[in-house]
């Protein structure tokens, strides 16, 4: 990790256009890799997301998500073809359910060799939904810490921290150990409610999920990935880092989506 200036993370992947449906009609900016930017980003944390909009009017919504929590737009590429689109209902409890998903020019998006370069001089790498992930990490091997949120990119390869999702019925240390075998250094699994675990050669660490307001689950395990990177990138100890992460994702379920939004009447000021 460099020293003498500040870490900065990139983040590549998707993003999508979160379209709630139900008690409340609104559009907000997601995704996967474009959450863990976000929080990253509220968290001080210096970060460049790389994903790809596209050509309909709906790229908008993801640019000012960007521009308001202060991460340049410069690294989205412009791809022909829609934006992505989630369609999401919460119920009462707060579980919310994806009743649609257009994954529009995000299944086609790969960062330019340009961009390859940029993304390479980052202290830390995260991969969000990428359908080419692996060929990703190749390209990085040896080159910056790389994670991966293995629930929407496949692949283990050249992968230095893997965050896995095991629910909170399944084996979350199998899950973990099965990845620690295919050769990954750090690995997380995360349980819901049921808080994670963490193996790390043959130790293993434990997470109690945190006290939360139960409004929206969604965006969640995102927040905490952001909450995880973010404290190794202060080089906090991994259970000082799997703290965070419950931390992040226990305020991420208080609102609706995966971060803060202001409500309506002050965004469109």
């Amino acid at each position: 990790m460099s020293t003498g200036r500040q870490p900065w993370v990139a983040v590549v992947g998707d993003n999508c256009v979160d379209r709630y449906r139900g008690s409340e009609d609104r559009d907000y900016s997601g995704g996967n890799a474009f959450n863990v930017a976000v929080q990253l980003a509220r968290a001080g944390v210096a970060v460049r997301y790389f994903g790809a909009v596209g050509t309909d009017a709906l790229q908008a919504v993801i640019r000012s998500g960007l521009e308001v929590n202060g991460i340049s737009t410069d690294d989205l590429t412009v791809l022909d073809g829609p934006t992505a689109v989630t369609e999401i209902s919460v119920a009462a409890n707060g579980d919310r359910t994806f009743d649609r998903e257009d994954f529009g020019v995000t299944a086609a998006y790969f960062p330019t060799e340009a961009q390859l370069d940029q993304i390479a001089e980052a202290d830390w790498v995260h991969i969000g939904m990428l359908p080419e992930a692996t060929r990703l990490r190749k390209a990085l091997a040896g080159r910056s810490t790389v994670s991966q949120d293995c629930a929407v990119a496949a692949g283990l390869a050249d992968l230095d921290v893997a965050f896995l999702s095991a629910g909170e019925t399944g084996d979350a240390r199998e899950l973990a150990a099965g990845a620690a075998a295919a050769g990954v250094g750090v690995v997380v699994a995360t349980r819901g409610a049921e808080g994670s675990v963490c193996l790390s050669g043959d130790r293993w660490y434990e997470q109690a999920a945190l006290p939360a307001i139960i409004v929206d689950t969604t965006g969640a395990g995102d927040s905490f990935i952001a909450g995880f990177i973010a404290a190794r990138l202060s080089r906090r100890s991994l259970p000082e880092a799997l703290e965070t992460g419950a931390r992040f994702a226990a305020a991420t379920c208080a609102y609706h989506s995966g971060w803060p939004h202001l409500p309506l009447d002050k965004e469109s000021r």
